[in-house]
């Protein structure tokens, strides 16, 4: 069973695994996560959207195994998922053997990013009510992300869940500062504005 991402998220709701279905609405959390977290040399080969369906596949068909009853629980769960998966993936491109240490390491990865998810929607000191509602945003967040333009959902995946300095990441997307600035700016007013 995951244990919950933080104390307080113990009390966040009860979630309902009755139907496989719903599994597709983490999809573009998953995804998210998966552009994150993959490795940039094999994301050109096998895109983000394959990987997250083979993990959808592969929770549909596990989903009597998960053994959690919260919606932190249940995110905990797919992260797991995910990060098998890309370890296995990794893997097969470079032939190497299972490195449990790496699983672990890209679990500890996930649960970074998806903290940092959190932390963006929470601000300080998040209520025990406000952790509830984190779950529901988290997935909308995600989805939002999704749909901003390409270089300003990067800016933003890079600074906020990678936790990359500003002039990291305008090296790594060979921007100025400035223009990383502007491209983050635009990115989270616009979040806010669909967000509410």
């Amino acid at each position: 069973m995951s244990e919950p991402e933080s104390p307080s998220e113990s009390e966040s709701e009860l979630i309902d695994v009755s139907d496989p279905a719903i599994i597709a609405k983490y999809e573009p959390y998953l995804r998210m996560l998966a552009r994150t977290n993959a490795r940039k040399a094999y994301q050109a080969k096998v895109g983000a959207s394959d990987m997250v369906q083979q993990v959808m596949m592969q929770a549909v068909q596990g989903l009597g195994g998960f053994r959690g009853g919260t919606e932190a629980e249940f995110r905990g769960w797919l992260r797991q998922i995910l990060a098998h998966h890309l370890c296995h993936l990794d893997r097969d491109m470079h032939r190497d053997k299972r490195d449990v240490r790496r699983e672990q390491s890209m679990e500890q990865k996930l649960a970074q990013s998806s903290l940092r998810l959190e932390g963006l929607l929470a601000g300080d000191s998040p209520t025990p009510s406000q952790n509830v509602m984190i779950g529901e945003h988290i997935l909308k967040l995600s989805d939002a992300v999704e749909r901003l333009p390409v270089a300003q959902a990067e800016a933003i995946r890079l600074h906020y869940l990678e936790g990359m300095k500003l002039s990291e990441v305008a090296e790594l997307m060979d921007k100025t500062t400035g223009a990383i600035a502007g491209l983050m700016h635009r990115g989270m007013k616009t979040l806010r504005e669909q967000l509410g």
